[in-house]
């Protein structure tokens, strides 16, 4: 195939049928008009000219086609030929019991391509749900549209009898968007927030679960092998007895002395030597954000430079104390 000819040498696109009837009108066409063309070449339908290999002839369409469908024919005889061979091949293991084998009807991982087939199963499985669903939703706000989308999904699962519980990060907490989401739902429904959580994840009736395959989430892992589900449910339950509650009632994280505790989070990745960016990215805010609380943090303790401002973390000791 060349750069240009998109398709299959064997098949004769449009522009290679023009080029023929172009052929066929003036009796030739230049070779070098059917170098870009390959197919009309391939296929039969122009040969070079025995006396000046600069043209090309077209053959008679009458002789043309029986040979194209000739071609076609014996294609489906060899796949139909293959199809035998692995008729053959595959019977005596059809029949053998294989316990251990995965079935591809319900495969314990499935990878998820794009996202209208990621929301598409999630929210087949959420359909199915009949006891719990628990979730951890990394990042601060969330979108308008997703919360939109989701109230109804949630108020189905929720009207089942089944009971949700949902992790967010501690800038969730004053997204206005998102606690009006949960105003808005009624039943066994419990949010609450850390400071940082890991990737997305979603466990059903802790008999399937989801994660995100790639950093920009268009590839998802549907997960039903018990194994993995229960450690993706267990380290969900320990974040959960971890975690300060938001709803349906609110526990305030205490301020101590003067440091709050967004301001510790932010102070411990900064003794770690991250960078404004990645503490902005771990705990769900933008970078602005981020580096307004590093300058309060900064004044609180009296530092007057990056350097200093380490020093004084680690000498004040705020790390050690408990929220």
């Amino acid at each position: 195939m060349t750069e240009g000819h998109r398709h299959a040498t064997e098949e004769v696109c449009e522009a290679g049928l023009s080029l023929y009837d172009t052929a066929l009108r003036d009796g030739r066409v230049a070779s070098h008009r059917a170098d870009s063309l390959p197919c009309v070449v391939d296929s039969g339908l122009l040969q070079p000219d025995v006396v000046d290999p600069r043209w090309m002839r077209p053959v008679a369409p009458a002789l043309a086609l029986p040979r194209l469908v000739l071609a076609i024919e014996e294609g489906v005889a060899r796949r139909r030929r293959h199809e035998e061979r692995l008729v053959e091949a595959f019977t005596p293991l059809l029949e053998a019991a294989v316990p251990d084998a995965v079935s591809l009807g319900n495969p314990v991982i499935r990878l998820l391509s794009g996202l209208d087939q990621i929301n598409t199963v999630i929210e087949q499985a959420l359909n199915t749900a009949q006891d719990e669903v628990l979730t951890v939703q990394p990042g601060g706000k969330r979108p308008a549209t997703a919360l939109s989308i989701a109230l109804r999904r949630d108020r189905e699962v929720l009207a089942r009898g089944c009971r949700m519980r949902t992790l967010y990060q501690h800038t969730t907490r004053h997204d206005p968007a998102v606690l009006a989401h949960y105003e808005y739902l009624a039943g066994d429904v419990e949010v609450r927030t850390l400071d940082e959580v890991p990737e997305r994840l979603i466990v059903i009736d802790r008999s399937v679960a989801f994660v995100p395959a790639s950093k920009d989430r268009k590839l998802a892992l549907e997960v039903r092998h018990p194994a993995l589900v229960d450690f993706f449910a267990t380290t969900f339950d320990r974040l959960w007895r971890l975690a300060t509650p938001m709803h349906p009632e609110a526990v305030q994280q205490p301020t101590l002395n003067g440091i709050t505790p967004r301001q510790r989070a932010i102070a411990a990745l900064l003794v770690e030597g991250h960078t404004d960016a990645v503490i902005a990215d771990r705990l769900g805010m933008n970078i602005r954000t981020a580096r307004v609380h590093i300058a309060k943090l900064a004044a609180t303790l009296g530092s007057e430079s990056r350097a200093q401002l380490g020093y004084l973390i680690g000498r004040s000791g705020i790390l050690d104390q408990e929220a």
